[in-house]
């Protein structure tokens, strides 16, 4: 599965945001999620433009250092793209299906998957 960087970034705050400083998590959560401009964050912030830009590489840097080793987020996307596919082989198998208990079988298993997309 391939994402866009902001989707990755907010994948890595989700999975890893706790482990940063509170100043860190802050600063991270007002870019990725409120979409703030570096700017607007000085100023909600009352530093410098250069603190909140050091702040967000340092928070990066340490969010990509997790990932590499852990790899938390390259297992979720990989699990999310397995259950993408079993999930279109479910729906072509129950257009196939001619036995009636057999196609409420697989509908009950697709409801499973998808409460695992939720």
């Amino acid at each position: 599965m391939v994402i866009d960087d902001l989707a990755r970034k907010d994948l890595l705050f989700d999975f890893y945001g706790q482990l940063l400083t509170p100043r860190q998590q802050q600063i991270a959560q007002m870019y990725i999620r409120e979409n703030l401009t570096l700017s607007e964050i000085s100023q909600e912030l009352d530093i410098s433009r250069q603190a909140v830009h050091d702040a967000l590489k340092i928070a990066g840097n340490s969010l990509e250092g997790y990932e590499d080793k852990l790899g938390l987020v390259k297992r979720y996307l990989h699990s999310m793209d397995a259950i993408a596919k079993i999930d279109e082989k479910i729906v072509d198998l129950m257009e196939k299906a001619k036995d009636p208990a057999l196609v409420r079988s697989m509908e009950e298993i697709k409801r499973i998957i998808d409460s695992l997309e939720e």
